[in-house]
Protein backbone atom coordinates (compact mmCIF):
# COMPACT_ATOMS: atom_id res chain seq x y z
CA UNK A 1 0.00 0.00 0.00
CA UNK A 2 1.62 3.11 -0.83
CA UNK A 3 1.97 6.00 1.62
CA UNK A 4 -0.57 7.97 0.28
CA UNK A 5 -3.62 5.70 0.18
CA UNK A 6 -5.82 5.98 3.34
CA UNK A 7 -5.84 2.67 5.24
CA UNK A 8 -7.31 3.84 8.63
CA UNK A 9 -10.88 2.99 9.52
CA UNK A 10 -12.85 6.52 9.68
CA UNK A 11 -14.60 6.38 13.58
CA UNK A 12 -18.23 7.74 12.30
CA UNK A 13 -18.80 10.20 15.21
CA UNK A 14 -21.88 11.31 13.62
CA UNK A 15 -23.28 7.77 13.52
CA UNK A 16 -22.50 7.41 17.17
CA UNK A 17 -24.03 10.40 18.41
CA UNK A 18 -27.25 9.28 16.63
CA UNK A 19 -27.37 6.43 18.23
CA UNK A 20 -26.42 8.53 21.44
CA UNK A 21 -29.23 10.93 21.67
CA UNK A 22 -31.50 7.56 20.59
CA UNK A 23 -30.67 6.18 24.08
CA UNK A 24 -31.06 9.49 25.63
CA UNK A 25 -34.77 9.71 24.52
CA UNK A 26 -35.42 6.11 25.27
CA UNK A 27 -33.98 7.16 28.66
CA UNK A 28 -36.09 10.28 28.94
CA UNK A 29 -39.65 8.10 28.21
CA UNK A 30 -39.00 5.69 30.85
CA UNK A 31 -38.43 8.71 33.68
CA UNK A 32 -41.29 10.08 32.17
CA UNK A 33 -43.37 7.08 32.31
CA UNK A 34 -42.35 5.63 35.33
CA UNK A 35 -40.88 8.19 37.28
CA UNK A 36 -43.11 11.53 36.32
CA UNK A 37 -39.95 13.34 35.62
CA UNK A 38 -39.03 15.31 32.55
CA UNK A 39 -35.31 16.65 32.77
CA UNK A 40 -34.86 20.13 32.01
CA UNK A 41 -31.47 21.72 30.50
CA UNK A 42 -31.22 25.61 30.55
CA UNK A 43 -28.56 27.65 28.63
CA UNK A 44 -27.55 31.09 29.15
CA UNK A 45 -26.54 32.99 26.39
CA UNK A 46 -24.86 36.37 26.75
CA UNK A 47 -24.69 38.69 23.62
CA UNK A 48 -24.33 37.90 19.98
CA UNK A 49 -21.55 36.10 19.25
CA UNK A 50 -22.59 34.19 15.78
CA UNK A 51 -21.28 31.02 16.59
CA UNK A 52 -22.61 31.28 19.88
CA UNK A 53 -25.97 31.34 18.66
CA UNK A 54 -25.82 28.59 16.30
CA UNK A 55 -24.44 26.12 18.63
CA UNK A 56 -27.57 27.22 21.41
CA UNK A 57 -29.67 26.86 18.87
CA UNK A 58 -28.57 23.34 17.94
CA UNK A 59 -28.64 22.61 21.93
CA UNK A 60 -32.26 23.70 22.01
CA UNK A 61 -33.20 21.66 19.19
CA UNK A 62 -31.58 18.46 20.43
CA UNK A 63 -32.65 18.94 23.50
CA UNK A 64 -36.48 19.06 22.77
CA UNK A 65 -36.23 16.08 20.23
CA UNK A 66 -34.95 13.84 22.89
CA UNK A 67 -38.10 14.49 24.46
CA UNK A 68 -36.18 17.15 27.13
CA UNK A 69 -37.37 20.86 28.93
CA UNK A 70 -35.09 23.21 27.41
CA UNK A 71 -35.18 26.73 28.55
CA UNK A 72 -32.91 29.56 26.98
CA UNK A 73 -31.80 32.90 28.57
CA UNK A 74 -30.42 35.62 26.81
CA UNK A 75 -28.33 38.53 28.44
CA UNK A 76 -26.82 41.65 26.28
CA UNK A 77 -23.72 41.83 25.85
CA UNK A 78 -23.61 44.75 28.16
CA UNK A 79 -25.07 42.53 30.84
CA UNK A 80 -22.63 43.07 33.90
CA UNK A 81 -21.33 40.11 36.10
CA UNK A 82 -23.94 40.31 38.99
CA UNK A 83 -26.77 40.51 36.38
CA UNK A 84 -25.38 36.71 35.16
CA UNK A 85 -24.33 35.42 38.54
CA UNK A 86 -27.97 36.56 39.86
CA UNK A 87 -29.61 34.27 36.57
CA UNK A 88 -27.34 31.12 38.05
CA UNK A 89 -29.09 31.55 41.22
CA UNK A 90 -32.25 31.70 39.80
CA UNK A 91 -31.74 28.41 38.00
CA UNK A 92 -30.03 26.15 40.80
CA UNK A 93 -32.80 27.13 42.62
CA UNK A 94 -35.24 26.07 39.98
CA UNK A 95 -36.80 22.12 40.73
CA UNK A 96 -37.36 21.79 36.86
CA UNK A 97 -33.92 22.83 35.72
CA UNK A 98 -31.41 20.22 35.87
CA UNK A 99 -28.75 21.19 34.04
CA UNK A 100 -27.24 24.67 33.76
CA UNK A 101 -24.49 25.53 30.78
CA UNK A 102 -23.50 29.25 30.67
CA UNK A 103 -22.31 29.18 26.87
CA UNK A 104 -18.60 30.74 26.54
CA UNK A 105 -16.92 32.73 25.37
CA UNK A 106 -18.00 35.82 27.85
CA UNK A 107 -17.68 39.18 27.00
CA UNK A 108 -14.43 41.00 28.89
CA UNK A 109 -16.53 42.62 31.74
CA UNK A 110 -17.80 39.47 32.85
CA UNK A 111 -15.05 36.55 34.82
CA UNK A 112 -15.32 33.03 33.59
CA UNK A 113 -13.63 31.13 36.36
CA UNK A 114 -16.48 33.16 38.87
CA UNK A 115 -19.57 32.54 36.79
CA UNK A 116 -18.61 28.71 36.46
CA UNK A 117 -18.06 28.26 40.47
CA UNK A 118 -21.59 30.00 40.93
CA UNK A 119 -23.31 27.22 39.13
CA UNK A 120 -24.41 24.44 41.54
CA UNK A 121 -21.99 21.47 40.78
CA UNK A 122 -25.09 19.15 40.35
CA UNK A 123 -26.65 20.81 37.74
CA UNK A 124 -22.73 21.42 35.83
CA UNK A 125 -23.31 19.45 32.81
CA UNK A 126 -20.24 20.94 31.22
CA UNK A 127 -18.10 19.47 34.00
CA UNK A 128 -16.00 22.26 34.31
CA UNK A 129 -16.75 23.36 38.11
CA UNK A 130 -13.92 22.61 40.49
CA UNK A 131 -16.00 19.81 42.59
CA UNK A 132 -16.31 18.38 39.39
CA UNK A 133 -12.51 18.29 38.23
CA UNK A 134 -11.51 17.23 41.69
CA UNK A 135 -14.03 14.53 41.87
CA UNK A 136 -13.03 13.12 38.36
CA UNK A 137 -9.62 13.87 39.68
CA UNK A 138 -9.98 11.54 42.50
CA UNK A 139 -12.16 8.92 41.01
CA UNK A 140 -15.39 10.00 42.85
CA UNK A 141 -18.47 7.29 42.60
CA UNK A 142 -21.87 7.58 43.49
CA UNK A 143 -23.05 10.91 45.46
CA UNK A 144 -19.68 11.93 44.44
CA UNK A 145 -19.34 10.96 40.81
CA UNK A 146 -18.18 14.07 38.80
CA UNK A 147 -19.79 15.67 35.72
CA UNK A 148 -17.72 15.24 33.16
CA UNK A 149 -16.55 17.17 30.52
CA UNK A 150 -18.48 17.08 27.34
CA UNK A 151 -15.85 16.50 24.63
CA UNK A 152 -13.61 14.54 26.38
CA UNK A 153 -16.47 11.48 27.44
CA UNK A 154 -17.70 11.81 24.00
CA UNK A 155 -13.77 10.90 22.77
CA UNK A 156 -13.94 8.06 25.33
CA UNK A 157 -16.96 6.54 24.25
CA UNK A 158 -15.36 6.65 20.59
CA UNK A 159 -12.60 4.95 21.87
CA UNK A 160 -14.45 2.13 23.86
CA UNK A 161 -16.46 1.92 20.99
CA UNK A 162 -13.35 1.11 18.75
CA UNK A 163 -10.75 -0.54 21.08
CA UNK A 164 -12.87 -1.85 24.03
CA UNK A 165 -10.85 -2.47 27.00
CA UNK A 166 -8.19 0.11 26.91
CA UNK A 167 -6.32 -0.75 30.36
CA UNK A 168 -2.56 -0.76 29.52
CA UNK A 169 -2.55 1.12 26.57
CA UNK A 170 -0.26 3.72 25.98
CA UNK A 171 -2.16 7.32 25.47
CA UNK A 172 -0.81 10.36 24.44
CA UNK A 173 -2.91 13.50 24.52
CA UNK A 174 -1.61 16.72 23.16
CA UNK A 175 -3.47 19.66 24.88
CA UNK A 176 -3.44 20.73 28.39
CA UNK A 177 -6.67 22.87 28.87
CA UNK A 178 -9.42 22.23 31.38
CA UNK A 179 -11.86 21.57 29.17
CA UNK A 180 -10.38 18.89 26.96
CA UNK A 181 -7.19 17.94 27.80
CA UNK A 182 -6.95 17.46 31.11
CA UNK A 183 -10.14 15.68 31.73
CA UNK A 184 -9.28 13.71 28.64
CA UNK A 185 -5.90 12.71 30.47
CA UNK A 186 -7.80 11.89 33.65
CA UNK A 187 -10.33 9.77 31.96
CA UNK A 188 -7.88 7.59 30.07
CA UNK A 189 -6.01 7.45 33.69
CA UNK A 190 -9.56 5.65 35.07
CA UNK A 191 -9.12 3.30 32.16
CA UNK A 192 -5.95 2.24 33.41
CA UNK A 193 -3.94 3.55 30.18
CA UNK A 194 -0.28 4.63 30.48
CA UNK A 195 -1.00 8.06 29.97
CA UNK A 196 1.25 11.21 29.03
CA UNK A 197 0.21 15.14 28.50
CA UNK A 198 1.94 16.76 25.80
CA UNK A 199 1.73 20.43 25.20
CA UNK A 200 4.39 23.11 23.11
CA UNK A 201 7.06 22.93 25.59
CA UNK A 202 6.87 19.33 25.39
CA UNK A 203 10.71 18.06 24.32
CA UNK A 204 10.95 16.24 20.75
CA UNK A 205 6.72 16.00 20.57
CA UNK A 206 6.61 14.14 17.38
CA UNK A 207 8.93 11.11 19.34
CA UNK A 208 6.41 11.27 21.98
CA UNK A 209 3.83 10.57 19.59
CA UNK A 210 4.72 7.93 17.91
CA UNK A 211 4.77 5.82 21.33
CA UNK A 212 0.99 6.44 21.76
CA UNK A 213 -1.04 3.92 21.01
CA UNK A 214 -4.02 6.55 21.56
CA UNK A 215 -3.60 10.06 20.32
CA UNK A 216 -5.80 12.65 21.07
CA UNK A 217 -4.93 16.28 19.67
CA UNK A 218 -5.99 19.07 21.52
CA UNK A 219 -4.44 21.88 20.59
CA UNK A 220 -6.28 24.02 18.47
CA UNK A 221 -3.62 23.98 15.47
CA UNK A 222 -4.72 23.15 11.75
CA UNK A 223 -2.72 19.76 10.77
CA UNK A 224 0.06 20.45 13.16
CA UNK A 225 0.29 16.57 13.59
CA UNK A 226 1.48 15.34 11.19
CA UNK A 227 1.74 11.50 9.28
CA UNK A 228 5.41 10.38 10.73
CA UNK A 229 4.23 11.86 13.91
CA UNK A 230 1.52 8.73 14.41
CA UNK A 231 2.85 5.26 15.45
CA UNK A 232 1.14 2.89 12.54
CA UNK A 233 -1.57 1.11 13.88
CA UNK A 234 -2.29 3.80 16.10
CA UNK A 235 -5.85 5.00 17.29
CA UNK A 236 -6.14 9.14 16.34
CA UNK A 237 -8.84 11.26 18.00
CA UNK A 238 -8.40 14.62 16.59
CA UNK A 239 -10.19 17.08 18.59
CA UNK A 240 -9.25 19.94 16.63
CA UNK A 241 -11.80 22.13 14.56
CA UNK A 242 -9.70 24.89 11.94
CA UNK A 243 -11.58 26.71 9.23
CA UNK A 244 -8.28 27.90 6.92
CA UNK A 245 -8.29 29.22 3.85
CA UNK A 246 -9.38 26.94 1.01
CA UNK A 247 -9.15 27.61 -3.45
CA UNK A 248 -11.63 30.30 -4.89
CA UNK A 249 -11.38 32.29 -1.35
CA UNK A 250 -13.95 29.25 0.19
CA UNK A 251 -12.81 28.06 3.78
CA UNK A 252 -12.83 24.67 4.78
CA UNK A 253 -12.93 23.06 8.17
CA UNK A 254 -9.88 20.83 9.42
CA UNK A 255 -8.38 19.38 12.42
CA UNK A 256 -5.11 19.02 14.43
CA UNK A 257 -4.34 16.59 12.75
CA UNK A 258 -2.86 16.23 8.90
CA UNK A 259 -5.85 13.79 8.10
CA UNK A 260 -4.67 12.15 4.90
CA UNK A 261 -0.86 11.37 6.36
CA UNK A 262 -2.33 10.34 9.52
CA UNK A 263 -4.82 8.02 7.66
CA UNK A 264 -2.07 6.38 5.60
CA UNK A 265 -0.40 5.16 8.80
CA UNK A 266 -2.82 4.70 11.81
CA UNK A 267 -5.47 1.77 12.48
CA UNK A 268 -8.21 4.38 13.12
CA UNK A 269 -9.13 8.23 13.04
CA UNK A 270 -11.94 10.52 13.54
CA UNK A 271 -12.37 13.09 10.22
CA UNK A 272 -12.98 16.77 10.77
CA UNK A 273 -16.06 17.26 10.28
CA UNK A 274 -17.91 14.13 11.49
CA UNK A 275 -16.11 12.68 14.16
CA UNK A 276 -15.65 14.00 17.51
CA UNK A 277 -17.69 17.41 16.84
CA UNK A 278 -21.29 15.86 17.04
CA UNK A 279 -20.18 13.83 20.43
CA UNK A 280 -20.38 17.41 22.32
CA UNK A 281 -24.08 18.02 22.53
CA UNK A 282 -25.05 14.41 22.92
CA UNK A 283 -22.86 14.05 25.81
CA UNK A 284 -24.49 17.20 26.84
CA UNK A 285 -27.85 15.50 26.51
CA UNK A 286 -26.55 12.43 27.82
CA UNK A 287 -24.80 14.14 30.90
CA UNK A 288 -28.86 16.41 31.63
CA UNK A 289 -30.35 12.61 31.88
CA UNK A 290 -27.48 11.64 34.38
CA UNK A 291 -27.71 14.81 36.56
CA UNK A 292 -31.37 14.52 36.70
CA UNK A 293 -31.42 11.48 37.84
CA UNK A 294 -28.86 12.08 40.61
CA UNK A 295 -30.40 14.92 41.70
CA UNK A 296 -34.14 12.66 42.01
CA UNK A 297 -32.25 9.75 43.75
CA UNK A 298 -32.68 7.42 40.91
CA UNK A 299 -30.45 5.17 39.43
CA UNK A 300 -28.80 6.94 36.56
CA UNK A 301 -28.87 4.88 32.82
CA UNK A 302 -25.77 3.58 31.24
CA UNK A 303 -26.05 5.40 28.06
CA UNK A 304 -22.30 4.95 27.08
CA UNK A 305 -22.46 1.14 25.40
CA UNK A 306 -22.69 1.28 21.21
Amino acid sequence: MSDTTLSAARIDGKAFAQGLRGRVAAAVESLKRDHGLTPGLAVVLVGEDPASQVYVRSKGKQTLEAGMNSFEHRLPDTASQEELLAKVAELNADPAVHGILVQLPLPGQIDTQTVIAAIDPDKDVDGFHVINAGRLMTGGSGAEAPMVPCTPLGCLMLLKDRLGDLSGLNAVVVGRSNIVGKPMGQLLLAESCTVTIAHSRTRDLPAVCRGADILVAAVGRPEMIKGDWVKPGATVIDVGINRIEAEGGKTRLVGDVAFDEAAAVADAITPVPGGVGPMTIAVLLANTVTAACRQKGLAAPDLNAG
